[in-house]
């Protein structure tokens, strides 16, 4: 029995190991030129913001929604801090105030969507943040619904990819356990 057990923790242990080589490796890159009903902005990283307004004045989309903004962040501050036009922010950004996490972002998200009727999105957040990000959209939105992943590269350290590895299979095991 205790052969048994021991060989059961290797093979789980040996899972996890190739699991997070495969993580690390496989990050998502960013998108090419593909438009969409809308973009999806995750604040938290730096380049975020700026891939999503360069998308948005790209016209890959119509409308933009940075999700998990500060309430003490006044649209007035985001188009001084990124040289944006204040009639793009005024006309076609939206500011979510209402996440605070990874999940709350995507029921943010997925009520934002379907307040304004969108099919498509292209989602804009980290490269290591984006297979939990994703994953989270993914559950709330449905496999009809397109989701253009656009990864700002990130330059991560073996530290930074386990706790996000970790993060994403806490996630995933949450969800087996009806959490």
């Amino acid at each position: 029995m205790i052969r048994f057990l021991i060989r059961a923790f290797l093979l789980v242990l040996l899972l996890y190991v190739l699991g997070y080589a495969v993580f690390a490796v496989q990050l998502p890159r960013p998108a090419g030129d593909e438009r969409t009903d809308a973009i999806v902005v995750l604040t938290g990283g730096a380049g975020r913001l700026e891939r999503g307004f360069e998308r948005l004045r790209a016209g890959m989309a119509r409308r933009m929604l940075i999700s998990g903004v500060n309430r003490a962040v006044r649209a007035e501050e985001i188009v001084a801090e990124y040289g944006v036009d204040p009639r793009l922010v005024a006309c076609c950004v939206d500011l979510g105030r209402e996440a605070f996490d990874t999940r709350s972002n995507a029921d943010e998200t997925a009520t934002w969507l379907a307040r304004h009727n969108y099919r498509s999105l292209r989602l804009v957040t980290n490269d290591l943040h984006m297979p939990r990000a994703g994953y989270e959209l993914r559950k709330r939105l449905g496999a009809d619904f397109v989701i253009v992943i656009d990864a700002v590269p990130t330059d991560p350290g073996f530290s930074q990819i386990f706790a996000e590895y970790n993060k994403y299979l806490l996630g995933r095991a949450a969800d087996l356990v009806g959490l």
